[in-house]
């Protein structure tokens, strides 16, 4: 027997046969509940974990075909085995029980060896049940765990596909917008902050990030060091990636002004945006990484690095986008490295 005796209920309305079968149960090392009608057994049933039903099918106002319907009817309560019991002894009884979902069927007056073993069957049978549904939800619970890493890493969509045996993905997108940003002299500030510390600042300043980017819908790409990438477009187009981007853009302003790593002295971050094509898709096949590429990308970052501390450059395709509706400051022409000679604007403000 199990260190914790199985608890078996007794459904009889015959109180000498309820008192009888329930003493012997006692002395065979098991623990036992009774129920003198189906009301008081279903009762009994939603309020207490039971491993064993003994269920008598002749009782009155409600009879044991009743209850064993509502039992297997009722999600909370059908992994319960069943054993049936009754004076009847006919086929039909028999067959009606194990249709309903009983786990076997007993006549009166009982045969105690049988008895025993049926109901010991039954309760290694439940056992076996228990252990598979334990290590189903154990397995669920890995799977959600892996879900979530691989989120974590590529966008949903695209992590469907590679669940579903795309071992290459790469897509063209025709028109997308790219931020690029970099916290200003990172490193030089970061001096005398131990790795802890500077690992901690960054974790709360990318965490805000990645919440912004939620929050727009749009697609954190990665990070490098104190860079950070995002992108709005894709994988699912959307036509108005260009606003979400500024509209992150800005927030991020305002939240990197929040941290400091000396004292008096506030981090300030470059930004660069650009729109135009891309190509994007996943790289490695154990390490996941979905990342862009094209010379929209090139030019977006080539924004940031040309840009200057607490401003957000653009280009004039990514201008012409959002001239409508967002204030600009003209910056002209630029030289940009690889690219030559370049009309840029500084993004201000959203305009009311």
């Amino acid at each position: 027997m199990n260190a914790n005796p199985d608890l078996v209920l007794i459904v009889d309305d015959n109180e000498i046969n309820r008192d009888l079968l329930a003493r012997r149960l006692q002395k065979q090392g098991y623990d036992v509940l009774v129920a003198s009608n189906g009301f008081e057994a279903l009762k009994i049933m939603r309020s207490t974990a039971l491993d064993l039903v003994l269920l008598d099918i002749m009782m009155p106002q409600m009879n044991g075909y009743q209850v064993l319907e509502s039992l297997k009817a009722d999600l909370q309560l059908r992994h319960i085995p069943v054993i049936m019991i009754s004076a009847v002894n006919d086929i039909d009884s028999i067959v009606r029980c194990i249709e309903l979902g009983a786990e076997d069927y007993l006549s009166k007056p009982f045969n105690h060896v049988l008895l025993r073993a049926r109901i010991n069957a039954c309760l290694e049978k439940k056992r076996l049940r228990d252990q598979e549904q334990a290590y189903l939800q154990k397995l669920a619970a890995e799977q959600q765990k892996s879900e979530r890493l691989l989120l974590n890493i590529l966008p949903a969509p695209i992590a469907q596909r590679l669940k579903q045996g795309e071992s290459t993905i790469a897509d063209s997108f025709a028109d997308v917008t790219v931020l690029f940003a970099d916290i200003v002299n990172f490193t030089k500030l970061s001096d005398n902050l131990s790795p802890a510390e500077l690992v901690e600042i960054l974790n709360q300043i990318f965490s805000a990030f990645d919440q912004l980017a939620e929050n727009y819908g749009l697609e954190k790409i990665k990070t490098i060091g104190d860079a950070y990438m995002v992108v709005g477009g894709l994988p699912t187009p959307r036509p108005d990636h260009a606003e979400a981007i500024a509209d992150m853009a800005l927030e991020m302003q305002k939240i990197v002004t929040n941290f400091s790593l000396k004292p008096g002295e506030t981090l300030t971050m470059r930004m660069g945006i650009n729109t135009g094509p891309v190509e994007a898709g996943v790289i490695g096949t154990r390490k996941f990484a979905y990342d862009l590429w094209g010379d929209t990308v090139n030019t977006a970052n080539r924004m940031e690095s040309h840009g200057l501390a607490g401003k957000i450059q653009v280009t004039e395709t990514t201008y012409q986008r959002l001239r409508h509706g967002y204030e600009f400051q003209p910056r002209g022409i630029i030289d940009v490295k690889g690219k030559g000679e370049m009309n840029t604007y500084f993004l201000i403000m959203k305009k009311p």
